[in-house]
């Protein structure tokens, strides 16, 4: 008997939208041995040359002009791919997307960035017939993701399904999920374990993160943290950014015994379960994490617009502050060194999460639209 494939189709703008796609792919492959997964970079896969020069611009943008990111998210917010664009993009970018549907044949669809999505729905309009589904990776609604021709959207939130809806999306397409994330996020690991395999005390420990592109080590405040060091343990995460972990290993402030200074690693989930706080971007995916994990968060300098509204949401839920002071960084590394606070905060946001989120939830979800 021939399995169900879903074919999932991300963007390289940040790693949230393809991380959110294998999350989704790696649930759905737990929950059924009957569904075969494919998750695509479609404009790297498309263009091996033109596509990494686009999105080391976009990412050169977002560290040194965050405020043009936040301008043009916010100029273009309430308008929706219109038809001559998504021309544009299937031709210029994308226009060799018919044939790789054709060739994988999938079952289903799941778009987790608004031009694959708008692509697609353009394929649709005409005469497309495998079902197309969204999944948004933030708190908040776009109106890039919006086409007519979307069978349903996945959501985080209540909020952004009744931002959907004021967008004339009709309620029946829409399902509140959450953002889903990879099942190693879904249940603890065993901590004397993880202790052992990283090298690491038994002790306050606060992870430090800045997103698959390592984008902390200028913050000022990030550096204040090492001053803290002989009482808590850091763990600064950069992602990719091995010049950044570079500079870090050879600045004095970065080398005492109680900071571990690493660079991208698959097992994030395992170094939350140890941590007693999580400093991040507010970025969706991460966030999300988090959440999953119930450790509290400090968020830094959130990109205007989608990160902004990450923020908004996660804050308003009680899962963090942003750390807009030193004396934030103070009360917070003072906190996780009280004896038994750190496991009642911990206790407490697990209780928030049970109530908000399901990480199984979304997978569940696709799957039922399969049955």
């Amino acid at each position: 008997m021939r399995k169900k494939r879903v074919l999932l189709f991300s963007e390289g703008f940040g790693t949230g939208h393809t991380q959110a796609a294998y999350a989704l792919a790696m649930g759905l492959r737990q929950l059924s041995r009957d569904i075969q997964t494919r998750v695509i970079e479609l404009g790297t896969f498309l263009n091996p040359v033109l596509g990494p020069l686009i999105f080391s611009a976009y990412r050169k943008t977002v560290s040194k002009q965050p405020q043009l990111v936040g301008k043009l998210y916010r100029g273009h917010y309430d308008k929706s791919l219109n038809r001559v664009t998504r021309f544009a993009l299937h031709k210029l970018f994308y226009n060799q997307v018919s044939q790789v549907i054709e060739q994988l044949k999938p079952d289903l669809i799941i778009c987790t960035h608004p031009f694959p999505n708008a692509v697609v729905s353009r394929l649709k309009k005409l005469g497309l017939t495998t079902p197309l589904y969204t999944l948004i990776t933030d708190y908040d609604a776009h109106a890039t993701w919006t086409n007519p021709e979307v069978d349903g959207y996945l959501v985080s939130t209540t909020t952004v399904r009744d931002k959907l809806i004021a967008r004339g999306v009709p309620p029946s397409r829409i399902e509140v999920t959450g953002i889903p994330v990879h099942p190693n996020f879904w249940h603890p690991h065993d901590r004397e374990e993880i202790l052992q395999t990283f090298r690491l005390k038994d002790m306050p420990t606060v992870l430090v993160m800045g997103g698959g592109w390592g984008l902390l080590y200028d913050e000022e405040m990030i550096e204040y943290m090492t001053t803290f060091a002989d009482n808590v343990q850091l763990i600064f995460c950069v992602g990719d950014n091995e010049k950044a972990r570079e500079k870090m290993l050879a600045d004095p402030k970065f080398r005492h015994p109680n900071i571990k200074v690493l660079g991208y690693t698959k097992e994030i989930n395992k170094l939350m379960d140890v941590s007693d706080l999580l400093v991040t971007k507010p970025g969706g995916m991460t966030c999300t994490e988090g959440m999953a994990k119930g450790i509290p968060m400090l968020f830094y300098k959130p990109i205007p617009g989608q990160e902004e509204e990450n923020l908004e949401y996660f804050v308003s839920q009680g899962f963090g502050e942003l750390m807009s002071s030193k004396e934030t960084i103070d009360r917070w590394f003072r906190l996780i060194q009280e004896p038994y606070a750190a496991d009642r905060h911990r206790d407490r946001l697990m209780a928030i999460r049970n109530a908000e989120y399901n990480p199984t939830r979304c997978s569940e979800a696709v799957l039922k639209l399969m049955q």
